[in-house]
């Protein structure tokens, strides 16, 4: 049965949402538009026995105690807000959990009583959530969303193991059959959207689009190509970033502890869970620019009062640009000498200049200079801060950069998404964008064995930055030998970097490259070939259509199959 609607989901670090189109609704005739993404609101608990639909479902994972009568776990504001003052019971961050640390328990550190969740759960509970907000929106319908065009977004430098991830937790929440879709794509696709055809007007052939992704949690860029195909203006993905732990929660953090300081200096002096209050009294001030601040008292000292504070506008300010210095485009991100133990956590960035991440990543690319600059994420709701960072990368570009207006910063990345769903039926423009890193499986040389050392290993480049969903290529120049019949380990690499490699690419300084889960498997012999022998194969890699990068191994009158996920939309 073919889908009713096209549904994009932003699964974010700090914040979720939803969006959808209706595929059966036909444009109105030649030339008109196609029909637009909408938002679907998420019911969700707000306080204890209320419950109330926002856009916005907030990535907060709640386990309360049994006394509490909440159930297992709540998701969404009310989990936000009762976390803060229970942070041994709250799962945040999930999505960078995934990407860094797949297999931790969360809450970290939590006391022994509290039941702990993976990220994959952690990410699951949050779908699944989403779900239910949407069939029942539909109840009338009697459709399931498992059953729809369904585009779940993540970040541009998720890797191929953080992607897979994604993938199982969407399954467990009885999503099994989707599309994975980059974030800044998605906002990109969003923009096309509400533009119509004036998109055609903004950006020429050989403009390239630079979006700055900023969201709670995570810092995303990715440059986007202006082509012409056919007549016709194209998009395609040219180079992404990495997946940088920094975003509008730092700035949140950075207000707390200034208000904090002041607070101290007055003889009040916040716990813990005040101090979470805190922050989030921030974020509301940096996204509304109220200064007056509200903090529930606690202590006999306080008598149950509320703590009264205040931010200058200019402190405000001065917080939230001490974030986008200006740097210039040669600046590194600073590295700070680590303690020899620290907690088990995320490697968030030690560079809180979010400047300094954007210029290393452009000189990375330096064939791609921006000539157009798309914002998204909550930071940028400060028009003050878009024309801060624009004007720094007009001054290391030498030239103004068209700006391109966001369609919501808060749910772009959403209604891209179900926009997404358009555009692979042929009803909208599709950017492509084949896949975001270079792999390459390790190939041991054979070498005389020396006491210490191992054989050295050379990188074959199997699928070169942006193979395309659907191809194939042939490696037979290249021949090695697989053992087969016994228990042996396949080494596979990633790169972002190395844009020029082409397939059969050998690559003999493996620090160049990074190093992915092995794939430790059995190849099966036969008759002409004992267990352990090595026989003589070439290699033929295929990314098929729903981004699993495959890789055969190809020997006399019979062939090996390895794959392994490195989905893209």
């Amino acid at each position: 049965m073919d889908p009713r609607y096209s549904v994009g989901i932003d699964l974010g670090t700090t914040n979720s949402a939803m969006a959808e189109v209706d595929l059966a609704v036909e444009p109105a005739g030649p030339g008109e538009p196609l029909p637009a993404p909408m938002p679907v609101e998420v019911p969700q608990l707000i306080a204890p026995g209320e419950t109330a639909p926002r856009e916005l479902l907030p990535s907060f994972i709640y386990l309360p105690p049994a006394h509490e009568k909440l159930g297992d776990f709540v998701v969404g504001a009310f989990a936000r807000d009762r976390g803060a003052q229970v942070p041994s019971r709250l799962v945040s961050s999930s999505k960078s959990w995934l990407a860094f640390r797949g297999e931790q328990l969360l809450p970290a550190g939590a006391e022994k009583d509290v039941p702990r969740i993976t990220p994959r759960e952690a990410a699951a509970r949050i779908l699944g959530q989403l779900r239910d907000a949407w069939e029942a929106a539909h109840a009338h319908e009697g459709v399931k969303l498992a059953d729809q065009a369904v585009t779940l977004t993540v970040p541009a430098s998720f890797d191929a193991v953080a992607r897979e991830l994604t993938v199982a937790a969407a399954a467990d929440a009885g999503l099994g059959k989707l599309t994975l879709l980059e974030e800044p794509q998605a906002a990109l696709y969003a923009w096309v959207e509400s533009a119509g055809e004036q998109w055609r007007a903004q950006v020429r052939p050989a403009d390239v689009i630079l979006v700055v992704d900023v969201g709670g949690g995570t810092s995303d860029f990715s440059l986007i190509q202006v082509g012409e195909d056919d007549g016709r203006l194209s998009l395609t993905r040219v180079a992404v970033g990495d997946h940088i732990l920094l975003g509008g929660d730092n700035v949140d953090l950075a207000l707390a502890h200034l208000v904090g300081e002041k607070l101290k200096a007055q003889g009040v002096k916040l716990d813990a869970w005040q101090f979470s209050a805190l922050t989030h009294a921030c974020r509301k001030a940096k996204e509304t620019g109220e200064t007056a601040l509200a903090i529930p008292g606690r202590g006999s000292g306080l008598v149950g009062g509320t703590v009264r504070a205040e931010i200058a506008t200019d402190e405000l300010r001065r917080a939230v640009d001490a974030f986008f210095p200006e740097v210039e485009l040669s600046a590194v991100p600073l590295a700070q000498r680590r303690a020899g133990l620290t907690t088990l956590g995320l490697p968030y960035a030690q560079d809180p200049a979010v400047t300094r991440h954007l210029a290393a990543f452009l000189r990375r690319a330096p064939q791609y200079r921006p000539t157009a600059i798309l914002f998204n994420g909550g930071v940028f709701k400060d028009a003050r801060l878009q024309e801060r960072l624009g004007g720094l990368v007009d001054r290391w570009m030498g030239q103004k950069l068209k700006r391109l207006q966001p369609a919501s910063l808060d749910l772009s990345v959403a209604l891209g998404a179900a926009y997404s769903g358009l555009a692979r039926r042929g009803l909208g423009i599709r950017i492509r964008g084949g896949t975001a890193r270079a792999y390459y499986v390790g190939v041991e040389s054979a070498a005389p064995a020396v006491p210490g050392f191992a054989p050295p290993v050379r990188a074959v480049c199997l699928a070169p930055f942006g193979m395309e969903e659907g191809s194939a290529v042939d490696l037979p120049g290249l021949e090695v030998g697989a053992v087969v019949g016994e228990t042996a380990s396949f080494r596979f690499f990633a790169s972002s970097a190395r844009r020029d490699d082409l397939a059969g690419t050998v690559v003999d300084d493996l620090d160049e490259l990074e190093e992915l889960p092995a794939i430790e498997t059995t190849l099966p012999a036969n008759d002409d070939a004992a267990a352990g022998e090595v026989i003589p194969v070439h290699l033929r890699s295929h990314v098929t259509e729903v981004g699993t990068l495959e890789m055969q191994l190809v020997g006399e009158g019979r062939a090996w199959k390895l794959e392994f996920s490195v989905r893209q939309a």
